[in-house]
């Protein structure tokens, strides 16, 4: 009889299966990409024998793929395996950052956050299915298309779908020191925009008034706010289209994460006091996504922390918790109370750049892990 440290994981194998995910880009603005990426995990699932589910996306973005594992109580409530198949990197990425392997690293966008993991804890269901291993618990796969803006349009089908489970699997990058993740500060994004007046930059500069030096000057404000609490960072900035003219228009992004869910709606709160619509270069500041705060030392997510714990040490390694930064959508199942363990994926580093890599020896090793939380979760 096939036990779990039979199973038969390979890194070649690994690494082949992970070839077309990475070079299937799908950032979360085109829907159509992340949609192909949705195709090909989809077609995957129903070869385990899955039930599959394709959920139409909404507000422009992807659609999600819910799917119930081969299980004598297939579809009831287990473990969810949660995870998101949009990126940051753009179409045409691949030219400036191909999927390679150099020695013990994989290159690719997306590879490390978070389709390396998603990939090896659905590699580790094909393996126990495989082998004829019956989890305790049925297990249900839920891959969204939106993780990557804050989780806009699926957050209510994930609080929905995680409250049938008894525990939730993220399988996020593992933290720098291979931990996982037990819980995640509180994060808002805030959409911000000035309008001022328009003129001829060479001819009438003096009757413009800048929208972009206005913000410019919010900027250096904002960052400054930051504290080891709670951070402020613009990360988009768009405005101009011909040097000539003083710019009227000038639209920003700032996201905004705080460690306590006071300390956040304090920040949220100092965000929304820099609305100016009474100056000559109106500023305005509106409210967008949030993710809430996801506080650590739940009983059950550390009891899933201590069996992991067991587990990684029979495989030979460590696994640490702590909270972390870096929203997910572990925020929505950890603020429920549904116990949660998060970041348990792929170990590497450089995530949402053009270095983005994994250790490949990750791949094995975290496959294992996956295994054995599926076949001792509610043992």
């Amino acid at each position: 009889m096939t036990t779990l440290h039979d199973l038969p994981f390979d890194t070649d194998e690994m690494l082949a299966g992970l070839r077309p995910w990475i070079e299937t880009e799908s950032p979360t603005f085109d829907a159509a990409a992340v949609n192909r990426m949705m195709d090909l995990v989809q077609h995957e699932l129903a070869a385990l024998g899955a039930i599959t589910e394709r959920i139409p996306g909404r507000m422009g973005l992807g659609d999600s793929v819910r799917a119930a594992i081969p299980h004598p109580r297939a579809g009831e409530g287990g473990i969810l395996l949660l995870g998101h198949l949009d990126t940051v990197h753009p179409v045409g990425t691949l030219a400036k950052l191909p999927f390679r392997r150099e020695g013990g690293i994989c290159y690719g966008p997306g590879l490390m956050d978070m389709k390396g993991g998603n990939y090896v804890y659905l590699d580790a269901l094909r393996k126990l299915l495989a082998a004829g291993i019956e989890t305790p618990l049925p297990v249900t796969v839920l891959f969204t298309p939106d993780e990557e803006i804050g989780t806009p349009s699926t957050r209510e089908l994930i609080e929905t779908e995680a409250k049938r489970h008894k525990y939730i699997l993220v399988p996020e990058p593992a933290r720098p020191d291979g931990g996982a993740v037990i819980g995640r500060y509180a994060i808002a994004r805030f959409n911000l925009q000035t309008r001022g007046r328009p003129s001829h930059a060479g001819w009438q500069l003096d009757k413009g008034r800048s929208a972009i030096a206005k913000m410019a000057r919010v900027v250096g404000e904002i960052e400054g706010m930051t504290t080891e609490d709670c951070t402020f960072s613009l990360g988009v900035f768009h405005a101009g289209q011909w040097v000539n003219c003083v710019s009227s228009v000038c639209d920003a992004e700032v996201l905004t994460m705080a460690k306590t869910q006071e300390l956040l709606e304090e920040g949220v709160a100092k965000m929304l006091a820099l609305n100016d619509p009474e100056a000559e270069v109106i500023m305005e500041v509106r409210r967008g996504v949030t993710r809430p705060v996801w506080e650590p030392d739940q009983p059950g997510t550390m009891a899933m922390l201590s069996l992991a714990q067991e587990i990684a040490a029979e495989i030979g390694f460590e696994v640490s918790g702590a909270s972390a930064g870096g929203g997910s959508d572990g925020n929505f199942t950890g603020a429920l109370g549904i116990p949660t363990l998060d970041s348990i994926g792929v170990r590497g580093a450089d995530l949402h750049t053009l270095n983005e890599h994994i250790l490949v020896d990750s791949l094995v090793e975290r496959a294992h892990l996956a295994t054995g939380l599926f076949c001792r979760l509610g043992a």
